[in-house]
């Protein structure tokens, strides 16, 4: 820690704080001197009071934080799916590392329809994302980083609405939080029964029905309460809501507002990936910017209604984005599941009733104040109404995030506004590495949570990744498999344990009665496993045994 010029300055402003400021003073000193010392971890545990055993737990749980020395600059290269078929495992093979930079594999980035991408931390500055990487140049050049577009297509205009490329929305550009001021003006049970009657369900990959949260996390009038938005987007394929926060922040942050009016929660948390730091910075200008008009902070609108949003930063765990393991980061802790019962809304964040809804699910919920719930039901179908993100990336001819109208045909989604799949198609894979495979004549699938159910599949994350014949699926799964033992946080043995064979089974050539073990091991640990993570681990993998029953035997090409 002697790089840094004084370590009690930075520490300062942590004076009297507890264990739920040990992210951010941890990322504050890993940007400082580009690793967290040992007298850091000393300084850190008087000024938190918190045991050093459990500093180091933490920084051991989180793969952007480091204990040791590092180069001045981390280059972390993604090689994921999509990323791995736009070159990515070339980048990284080029990569050496040598005292001024240290070479890391990265899990997805959330940039995948600029793939291949990458994310470079450099000493002093923080983390900045680079896609498409062209060549290694870039990588390890010391000129500024250019920022990506946002590349998104708002059909219906709702949750997108604004939206544009090059920056984010301003607050003049948005407007004056209309919804919020309406919400200001019902009873939270009007708010409720506006949402009930919307049929606004929740976007993150549950479908729990929005208003029923919002109540049943009002049940105690007596509890302090909280509100929790899960920002924390890191399943490979996934990037709706990265555009979202990165081109319209103040939707989110106004459907924060709103639901923090309906329950009671003078203080919500915004946990975000540490992987997202474009979002990350445009969130925090856009929360100044609504302090500054009072519609964040003290006495919102004049009245006594008061709401401040806290920005907590992930450090690279995907099983943060299980609702009580991110409870468990927030207070300072690694990120492991809790049991359940009891559920959030009774028993979450630092044991009080708490809402966690996900980005889009928010961001829709503005909208539904002004214009009312009829409006919202007008979009969709019965049981999908309203607009729905989804993120589109791999072969097609137009990658991106597309606000679309539930009901249309994923057949007529790829050959409407994403220009058609480049090449001939050999599979979609809907919902993310949790999700399941399609066959291309399978693809006449109405885009819908009901329809995809029906039809065994599901939006899950919102993503939609298209293979073309090119594509040797099993690599697909390996890539899968790799991700998920990479992130499976060990708590419980079937996931631990499950990730780990199934890595193992499909590292290797195909052998005689590989389909029945890697079955047995995908639903082990989706019957087994404490937490969805573990839950879902193997269903891309069952999905495609299913699709395509002789995949794995001996001889055959995918």
């Amino acid at each position: 820690m002697s790089e840094i010029a004084s370590l009690d300055s930075l520490l300062d402003p942590y004076a009297g704080r507890g264990r739920e400021a040990l992210l951010p003073v941890l990322w504050d000193v890993q940007t400082a001197a580009g690793y967290i010392s040992a007298e850091a971890v000393h300084a850190i545990s008087h000024c938190l009071r918190v045991p050093e055993a459990d500093i180091y737990g933490v920084i051991g749980f989180y793969s952007l934080f480091h204990s040791g020395p590092t180069g001045e600059r981390i280059v972390r290269v993604c090689t994921d799916p999509v990323c791995g078929l736009r070159g990515g495992d070339a980048l990284l093979e080029a990569l050496h590392d040598d005292p001024d930079v240290t070479i890391e594999h990265s899990p997805c980035l959330g940039l995948c329809e600029h793939a291949p991408a990458a994310l470079i931390s450099t000493r002093g500055e923080g983390e900045r994302s680079l896609a498409p990487v062209t060549d290694v140049a870039q990588l390890l050049g010391s000129d500024a980083l250019p920022d990506y577009p946002v590349v998104c297509d708002a059909a219906p205009a709702v949750l997108l609405q604004g939206a544009r490329p090059e920056r984010a929305q301003t607050l003049a550009e948005y407007g004056d939080y209309a919804g919020l001021r309406r919400a200001l003006e019902l009873t939270p049970e009007d708010i409720v029964g506006l949402l009930d009657d919307s049929g606004l369900i929740g976007r993150g990959g549950a479908a729990f029905p929005t208003g029923r949260k919002w109540h049943f996390t009002r049940g105690d009038p007596e509890a302090r309460r909280w509100l929790v938005c899960n920002a924390d987007e890191s399943e490979p394929g996934t990037f709706k809501d990265r555009a979202l926060m990165e081109a319209c922040p103040h939707r989110l942050l106004e459907g924060m507002a709103i639901a923090a009016r309906c329950i009671g929660a003078r203080h919500g948390y915004l946990f975000i990936r540490g992987e997202y730091p474009l979002a990350t910075q445009r969130l925090a200008a856009a929360i100044a910017e609504a302090e500054a008009a009072n519609l964040l902070g003290e006495g919102i609108g004049g009245g006594d209604f008061d709401f401040h949003i806290e920005i907590r930063r992930g450090a690279g765990a995907y099983i943060c984005g299980e609702e009580s393991a991110l409870f468990e980061a927030i207070e300072g802790k690694r990120g492991f599941p809790r049991i359940k019962p009891p559920y959030p809304t009774d028993v979450g964040l630092f044991g009080e009733p708490t809402t966690v809804n996900n980005v889009e699910t928010l961001a829709a919920v503005p909208g539904i104040l002004t214009h009312g719930a009829d409006w919202f039901r007008a979009m969709g179908t019965e049981g999908s109404s309203g607009s729905k993100l989804v993120s589109v990336s791999g072969h097609v001819r137009v990658a991106g995030v597309f606000e679309i109208e539930p009901g249309i045909s994923l057949r007529a989604f790829l050959e409407g506004p994403c220009g058609g799949v480049d090449g001939e198609l050999r599979a979609v894979l809907m919902g993310g590495a949790a999700g399941t495979f399609l066959r291309p004549e399978q693809i006449d699938v109405k885009l819908s949570f009901e329809d995809l159910r029906a039809a065994g599949s599901t939006f899950g994350s919102g993503a939609i990744m298209v293979f073309n014949e090119t594509v040797d699926l099993r690599d697909v799964l390996l890539r899968l498999a790799r991700f998920f033992q990479h992130e499976s946080c060990g708590k419980c043995f079937p996931c631990q344990l499950g990730t780990q064979r199934q890595l193992e089974l499909l590292e290797r050539a195909p052998q005689p009665g590989d389909a029945q073990r890697l079955q047995d091991v995908g639903w082990t640990m989706t019957e087994a496993s404490l937490c969805g993570l573990g839950q879902t681990a193997g269903s891309a993998v069952l999905s495609a045994l299913e699709q395509w029953p002789g995949m794995f035997e001996v001889g055959e090409k995918t």
